[in-house]
């Protein structure tokens, strides 16, 4: 990931995220902080409780400053980073509200599911124009982030039937296709995500339908379309639907 102009943020002694200036200015009232040109860091002996009490108290704030928007009252879960910069996924840290990962340039994960019909398709979403972050936008037949404690597979699942009402015996028929990690700087703070991502062969009779709110309408691409459509999807649903472009080539 490019550093510049982000400051490393270092929490029970590990490099968890990435902070932009502005968050480092309105971070740098709180007690227990190191600021260095390159890191941010919190008092080492403050336990992962005491970090989790830490962050959710900054986030109310910055939520109050207008730096935080969008707030879910749903944790994603923060993972302690193996040596090569993963996430080690048996040694959670602590939870924090998912609008905050932005702000603190934490490592969130995500499902994302290519839907395709045998005459060669995709049914692809748009996003509301309520939705916090990238509204009216294009994106997968279904995408959404993994909750704290929420196993990937069930992630799949959920958001299939809520964001586009794919029943259950249609849904486990989803192959898993890998991961790819998706990191950038956005208006609201880092965006450092791992996105899971699974293929759906849909039947040709089928047709999504929202049960959430998060998708204004669903339409059929043929494939050979996408590619000029791809400048108005979300950054993430363009690279998990070129993954799945890439296969056909």
């Amino acid at each position: 990931m490019q550093t510049a102009p982000l400051r490393r943020f270092i929490a029970l002694d590990q490099p968890l995220g990435w902070l932009e200036d502005i968050s480092v200015q309105f971070l740098s009232q709180y007690k227990a902080i190191s600021i260095t040109p390159d890191s941010f860091t919190l008092d080492p002996q403050l336990n992962a409780q005491e970090v989790a009490a830490w962050l959710y108290k900054a986030a109310l704030d910055m939520r109050a400053a207008g730096l935080i928007q969008g707030w879910r009252n749903e944790n994603y879960s923060v993972f302690a980073p193996t040596p090569e910069g993963d996430l080690d996924l048996s040694h959670p840290l602590f939870e924090l509200e998912r609008a905050a990962f932005r702000r603190f340039g934490l490592t969130s994960r995500a499902v994302h599911i290519n839907g395709y019909t045998s005459a060669g398709e995709l049914w692809i979403g748009q996003r509301a124009s309520s939705k916090a972050t990238d509204p009216n936008r294009l994106d997968n037949l279904a995408a959404g982030g993994i909750s704290a404690g929420e196993a990937v597979w069930d992630c799949m699942i959920r958001e299939l039937a809520e964001e586009a009402g794919v029943p259950l015996w249609i849904a486990q028929n989803a192959s898993y296709q890998g991961s790819i990690r998706s990191s950038r700087v956005e208006a609201d703070g880092t965006q450092d995500e791992i996105l899971y991502i699974y293929d759906l062969l849909l039947p040709q009779d089928f047709v999504p339908n929202n049960r959430d709110g998060e998708m204004a309408e669903f339409r059929l691409y043929p494939f050979a379309a996408i590619d000029a459509a791809l400048g108005h999807f979300t950054a993430d649903a363009a690279l998990v639907t070129q993954s799945f472009l890439k296969q056909l080539r």
